[in-house]
């Protein structure tokens, strides 16, 4: 009386370029969000990785933490830096964040 009746739809047997157009919004933001954030990123990991394999004894570079200093010792691993005349300091090559040109500090 009050329930109606439900029946089967029929299929739709050759409807394969609508869900190819349905699943093109997905795929252009894949495209976009390689294009804006993972190729940059990259990059930028390559350049980083090359400045720590450039570094060489008397480099002046700034730290993660913000110190500016002076590369005293190299390691393949470990950097020492002498921040002042007398200090120095170890730290990880992969915490140097930028080479500055030479005479930068005095």
């Amino acid at each position: 009386m009050f329930i109606s009746n439900a029946y089967a739809q029929a299929a739709a047997g050759g409807d394969t370029s609508s869900s190819l157009i349905s699943m093109l919004p997905l795929v252009l933001m894949f495209v976009v969000l390689y294009f804006v954030m993972i190729r940059p990123q990259m990059k930028r990991q390559k350049e980083h990785k090359a400045m720590i394999e450039a570094l060489a004894k008397g480099d002046e570079v700034v730290t993660a933490g913000g110190f500016l200093g002076k590369v005293a010792k190299i390691g393949e691993t470990y950097i020492g830096v002498e921040l002042a005349d007398g200090v120095e300091v170890q730290m990880q090559r992969t915490a140097v964040v930028q080479v500055l040109p030479k005479g930068t500090l005095k």
